[in-house]
């Protein structure tokens, strides 16, 4: 059996579920894997067969994303010469993580793909949005179409839909409690949360994608995003401050770690995310500005942990999909 398995490269959660998906898939035949985007700083352990440009945004430093250097960053000319260029036909089996271009060469030429991603949990009408709607609704349902979807959420909404993926490094992880707080907020400033940060009387950790050398600035140390340094910052810390995502997220509540949600402006998938979470019981806030400094003292002081069950399932959801969608 052939398999093609192609990979969202914007933001580093859709390649660590690949990590752990990856050698599964391997089990089942020849594994070619694709990845499409800029803005990832963790990779696969194993060779990439494609490699494109893709459709990605860029992260802004004010919360929110850079639309100018997004814009600049597109090139639809290479995105069509690139859906042109895939032999799909020889493919047994196309998994899709929310990846543009082999997703539309297969719409284009009627071959049937598998949706393996978060996004796709929002074919259900019960995954949680906001009241208002965006744009972003309709990204979620054209940027990477597909004919079957196999979801992840925080709950289970729906019969397609499944609890997260936890690799197996974070499943295996020694916890403790350093007493220091984890930040993942690729979309602001280090500067800016600095500022704020060291208005409190704890100790952060930082992971920018930003800066390429590690600096301390009095009860915050910044270190540049790496896979290893972050889960072991996580695996010790008492909470995590974060963006909208969901790989990250679901891993610090399954660690059982504090967790507090910024959602990206503007970004209609970190904002349903984050809806999701506060449902289960996790502070949320829009933005960092007036009375940031107050939130983050009332969160250090509480204990607000949130209690989830994440079994491991992911064995069995490729072995179910091997044997559903190969053809």
């Amino acid at each position: 059996m052939k398999i093609l398995y192609a990979i969202q490269g914007t933001g580093n959660g859709h390649i660590s579920r690949a990590r752990e998906i990856v050698p599964l898939l391997q089990k089942y035949g020849e594994l070619d894997l694709l990845v499409s985007g800029t803005e990832a700083e963790v990779t696969l352990a194993q060779p990439l067969k494609y490699k494109f440009h893709g459709i990605s945004f860029v992260f802004g430093s004010n919360g929110g994303v850079d639309k100018w250097a997004t814009f600049k960053l597109m090139n639809l000319r290479r995105f069509w010469r690139d859906m042109h260029s895939l032999p799909l036909e020889e493919y047994d089996l196309i998994i899709n993580d929310f990846e543009p271009v082999s997703a539309w060469a297969c719409k284009l030429k009627k071959i049937p793909s598998v949706s393996l991603s978060h996004q796709c949990s929002f074919v259900s009408k019960n995954t949680p949005r906001p009241k208002k709607r965006s744009y972003g609704e309709w990204v979620l349902k054209n940027y990477s179409p597909t004919t079957h979807h196999i979801g992840f959420h925080f709950e289970r909404y729906a019969d397609f839909i499944h609890t997260p993926v936890i690799r197996s490094e974070i499943r295996n992880l020694q916890t403790s409690n350093l007493g220091h707080y984890t930040v993942y907020l690729p979309a602001y400033d280090d500067k800016k949360l600095t500022k704020y940060l060291n208005e409190t009387d704890v100790q952060w950790h930082i992971f920018s994608k930003r800066q390429k050398t590690a600096y301390t600035d009095g009860n915050v140390q910044v270190i540049p995003v790496n896979n290893e340094g972050f889960n072991i910052s996580l695996a010790s810390c008492e909470g995590l401050l974060t963006g909208g995502g969901f790989e990250g997220p679901a891993e610090a509540l399954f660690l059982q770690k504090k967790l507090m949600m910024i959602p990206m402006q503007g970004q209609y998938e970190q904002q349903c995310n984050a809806l999701a979470t506060s449902r289960l019981g996790v502070p949320v806030l829009q933005a960092i500005g007036d009375g940031f400094v107050d939130h983050l003292k009332k969160w250090i002081k509480e204990d607000n942990k949130v209690w989830v069950d994440f079994p491991d399932e992911t064995a069995q959801i490729v072995h179910d999909m091997v044997q559903r969608y190969a053809r």
